[in-house]
Order: structure tokens, then sequence, then C-alpha cells
């Protein structure tokens, strides 16, 4: 505090947890996109669910087009960019979007707690952060997990091969921890919003043209009495709140700490999209899948012990 007459002080508390506060937000938006996948799979294929999404988001981020070009022409890192968006959402969305076809949303959610561990092993590697032993220790109770996670699977409307689903959404996390590498670099040159921005761009163009291709997908009943408009309404969701939402808060948090920080809060996403996906979707876990998940928490939780911040 000030002296007499002195100006007062506040203390810098907002400052230093906003990152973090954006970041919790940032798991509760994308826990939600599991169920919401889900639903518009009811309604539209794969390719048709992602086209329409990163068309709405490309929209919404329209206006922040004209400032990413300009930035760009003064960076550059152009292949970089690219890079980062082909990542994450293309191959990504690719892989998770038909993931949610053979796995139900609960299972797909316990596999992304994989991604803090190989965040962190891929920021060891590029970015030079610190990583300890117990990070390796929980990779591997966390991979013990997810693979006895699958193997416990019951196969049910929701899950029809979970073995493939888990699979895929395997391969999603390893283009999600290039992406948090890249956008970790990039975030030096560009802001949040552009970063998200050249996203939404690069995946309307790879997924658009997929979209309109005869390619035979389906779409994805489910067991559930849901009305004409929500596939549409899920597909807008994921657009404008899960895109610009979730990636925005996500790219402003892990701008602000070190990348492993960032992906540590994932851990978040398993807990969240269980809980939704029981409730909403009326998914169902075998006693065995609970201890496996169990299992991923624990090596995740594990592995988070001792990272210090860059």
């Amino acid at each position: 505090a000030g002296g007499a007459g002195g100006p007062v002080r506040l203390p810098r508390f907002p400052a230093l947890f906003l990152p973090h506060v954006a970041l919790a937000c940032a798991m509760l938006v994308w826990s939600s996109s599991f169920v919401a996948l889900k639903v518009g799979l009811a309604g539209f294929t794969p390719l048709e669910v992602m086209g329409l999404r990163m068309s709405v988001a490309a929209l919404v981020f329209a206006p922040v087009l004209p400032g990413l070009w300009r930035t760009a022409r003064r960076h550059g890192l152009w292949g970089w960019l690219v890079l980062m968006a082909f990542c994450e959402p293309c191959l990504y969305f690719l892989c998770e979007i038909h993931a949610l076809r053979y796995t139900s949303a609960a299972q797909a959610g316990m596999v992304v707690a994989m991604l803090p561990l190989t965040v962190a092993v891929a920021a060891w590697v590029f970015l030079g952060e610190r990583v300890n032993w117990r990070v390796w220790l929980g990779f591997g109770l966390a991979l013990g997990g997810v693979l006895w996670l699958s193997y416990g699977a019951i196969r049910t409307e929701n899950a029809p091969n979970p073995w493939l689903g888990n699979a895929l959404e395997a391969a999603a996390m390893c283009c999600a921890t290039g992406y948090t590498v890249l956008m970790k670099r990039l975030s030096t040159r560009y802001s949040p919003l552009q970063l998200t921005a050249a996203q939404c761009l690069v995946g309307m163009v790879f997924f658009v043209p997929l979209a309109a291709l005869p390619l035979g997908a389906s779409t994805l009943p489910l067991p559930l009495d849901l009305p004409r408009w929500a596939p549409l309404a899920a597909v807008v969701y994921l657009g404008v709140f899960v895109t610009m939402g979730g990636y925005g808060l996500y790219s402003y948090g892990v701008s602000r700490l070190t990348a492993s920080q960032g992906a540590a809060y994932t851990n978040l996403i398993p807990v969240l999209t269980l809980a939704m996906g029981v409730f909403w979707l009326h998914e169902a876990f075998a006693p065995a899948q609970y201890a496996a998940s169990a299992l991923v928490v624990a090596g995740v939780v594990l592995s988070q012990k001792g990272q210090g911040a860059a």
C-alpha cells in the first residue's frame, strides 16, 4: 500500500492468474466439443461437419484476417503458420472426427489425457524446456492406462469399435502435440487471435473441398431422441464457441506460459468429458475402465510434479 496521500497499488492477482483462468475455460469448452461432435454426426457426415464448422469459424474470424495478412507480410514464417494449421485443425480433426464414429466421447476424452506428456517430450526436444524423470514414468503409466481402457471397452451403439476409435484419437494427440509446439514458437510473432484465424482459414480450405467429394461416409445414429435442428446447432456451436473460444483462450494462455504448462490443463478434459458423456449421451463405462482411467490420470498428475515454468 502507498503512504499517506500516495497512490495505492492493487495486487497483480488478476494479471498473474488470467492465463490460468483462460486455460481452464478453454478446457471446459473443449470438453463439450466431444458431445457436440457426436450430436453433429447424427445429421452430417464427418467431413460435412468439419467443412461447415471451419466455414462458420472462418466467417467469425473474417475481421481478423487483414491484420493477419499484414503481420504475415512483416514477419514471414508462412510455412510454419501453414504447418501449424495442418497439424491442427486439419490432421487433428480428420483423426478425431472419425475416432468418434468408433469410440465413445468419454473414452476419447480419456485418451486426450496423453497430450500433456507428449507435449512435454516434444517441448524438451524442440523448445529446450526441462523434462524430469517423472514425465517418462508418467508417460508409461498413462499409456498403459489408455491400452487398458481400450482392452476393457464394451462394444455399444455409441462405441462400436473402441480399439480403432481410441487409436485414431491417439493419432490426433500426436497432431495436437505438433500444433502446440509450433504455436508456442509463433506466439512471439503473432497474437492469439491471429493464430486462431490462420487455423480457421487453412481448415476451411482443407475441409470444404473434402466435404464435397462423394466418399460414401454416413451419419452416426445416436440412441437419443434429438430434435431435427440439434445437429446443425451443434455444428454452429463447434464453429463459433469451441473454435473461437477454445483456441483463442488456449492460444492466449500458452503465449504467456510454457508449452508444458498449457498442455497440463488438458488433465481436466477426461474428467469433464466423462461427466458430460454420461449425463448428455448416456454413455457407460465398465468397472475396469474406471480403474484404467484412474491410471491415465495418475500418470499425468505424476508427470506434472516438479515441472517448472520456462
